[in-house]
């Protein structure tokens, strides 16, 4: 690799850290170790900032207004969509859907997908999406937020839902994902971009294409996805995907559900309420158009604000002239920190005796789960918080990953590209301290 390849995927790691000022914060009277990013990422000072402002100099109602502050904080919620264009590829704002997080985005799908499809004030009735009989694949690995809303569908229309079985390493097992689409049968194929458990990268795009070879659509769950990945939909030809914007250096509250214009326009509605309407009369109400079909009611204007914000911060990590060449730059240099720590924390864990990693498909992203042989997860988290140590321990939302891993929960360390390898190695004392300490109390017990 060139000196200057190398220097352009570099990134200021202490000025980085500066712009997070939690970091520096103690917890339980030590330094402050964050390796819980997977839940939600910390947020710099320019998104706080932003928000703040908009509180102070625009807050105002959007889309609704004739009035300075309204048509202020318009703009600036109108500009924060388009960026969200910009970073996932879409073709155009309207496939752009703001909701509260990636969970209510996949809920929207499945309930629209098996739901009649019925203009108001005609006695026309529409048949679902779905229909009985159908099949909906889900894979192993996938979190409850795409298990459960597609379950709830499935029992509405009486379809069927199905496993795509996963490898000991975490893997699709793609030759079974082929045999499952050869029925005829599958309507929709639900797959998480990034595992929240394990860490793999799914082939998404691979899946997509099967997918649509078997005439069923694909909704992807980028909730890990987004954070760690230059993520391009028409690329990726997914059908749907979805993002937890508080995973993305964004404030809570906040989620994005990308849909393609013609699946969209096909939908019913979700929700209903103002703004999302055209006309209103108590024999027929017509509909906006998108995407404020979608968008009903007041909108977390802040926290869209904030997520305008994250990825101009995101942006600003790169170069280029555009938006999109500054993401593109940012995100390779993004990929290659957390590369290095995901490779540098395995290697680490992997020397501690008794303790087992669970995800090691190659490539995966910063996601370190494991489980420490006689040491329930749990007391991994506590002993680690009072070293100052913050990481999960438990199912992650992930109940039949953790049958099928044959483990009630494991611990959980993820990574962002803010963190060190000094964190990495403080983490690995930490377990090295309760691994120590549960070998003092066995070794009585074994005597007696």
């Amino acid at each position: 690799m060139s000196a200057s390849l190398t220097h352009r995927k570099q990134l200021d790691i202490a000025k980085i850290r500066n712009d997070f000022e939690i970091l520096s914060e103690n917890a339980n009277g030590r330094p402050l170790v964050y390796l819980d990013n997977a839940a939600t990422s910390q947020k710099p000072r320019q998104v706080l900032e932003a928000v703040d402002a908009f509180y102070l100099h625009a807050n105002a109602n959007v889309h609704r207004g004739v009035h300075f502050l309204s048509q202020k904080a318009t703009t600036k919620y109108d500009a924060a969509r388009e960026k969200i264009q910009t970073l996932l590829g879409a073709r155009g704002p309207e496939e752009i859907i703001l909701t509260k997080g990636c969970t209510e985005g996949i809920n929207l799908v499945a309930t629209c997908m098996s739901s009649p499809n019925s203009p108001l004030g005609s006695s026309e009735r529409r048949q679902p999406y779905l229909g009985v009989g159908d099949e909906i694949l889900l894979s192993n690995m996938e979190h409850h937020s795409n298990i459960v809303p597609w379950q709830l569908a499935a029992t509405r229309v009486g379809a069927t839902v199905k496993v795509i079985p996963i490898t000991d390493s975490g893997e699709i097992d793609l030759d079974a994902y082929r045999a499952l689409l050869k029925s005829g049968k599958v309507k929709v194929v639900g797959i998480v971009h990034v595992s929240n458990s394990l860490g793999t990268v799914n082939p998404v795009r691979e899946m997509a294409r099967l997918a649509h070879e078997a005439g069923a659509i694909v909704i992807v769950d980028g909730a890990q996805g987004g954070p760690h990945l230059r993520v391009n939909v028409q690329d990726l030809d997914a059908d749907f995907y979805t993002l937890s914007c508080h995973k993305l250096y964004a404030p809570t509250g906040v989620g994005v559900l990308y849909g393609k214009k013609q699946l969209l326009e096909g939908f019913p509605p979700y929700h209903g309420g103002g703004d999302m309407v055209r006309t209103v009369s108590f024999e027929e109400t017509t509909f906006a158009p998108l995407p404020a079909k979608f968008e009903a009611g007041t909108p977390n204007v802040a926290g869209v604000i904030g997520l305008g914000a994250a990825i101009d911060y995101l942006a600003s990590l790169g170069a280029g002239e555009t938006l999109a060449a500054r993401l593109d730059s940012a995100f390779e240099k993004i990929h290659a920190r957390e590369r290095e720590l995901t490779e540098y924390a395995m290697g680490r864990m992997a020397e501690i005796p008794g303790l087992r990693l669970t995800g090691t498909a190659p490539g995966k992203a910063g996601i370190i789960s494991f489980v420490l042989e006689s040491v329930h997860p749990h007391d991994i988290g506590t002993i680690l918080d009072g070293e100052g140590i913050a990481i999960r321990a438990g199912h992650h939302c992930c109940m039949p990953l953790m049958a099928r891993l044959g483990v009630p929960a494991t611990a959980r360390a993820s990574l962002a590209f803010y963190n060190t390898t000094e964190e990495i190695d403080a983490l690995v004392q930490g377990v090295y301290k309760v691994k120590d300490m549960f070998d003092r109390e066995a070794a009585p017990a074994a005597r007696r």
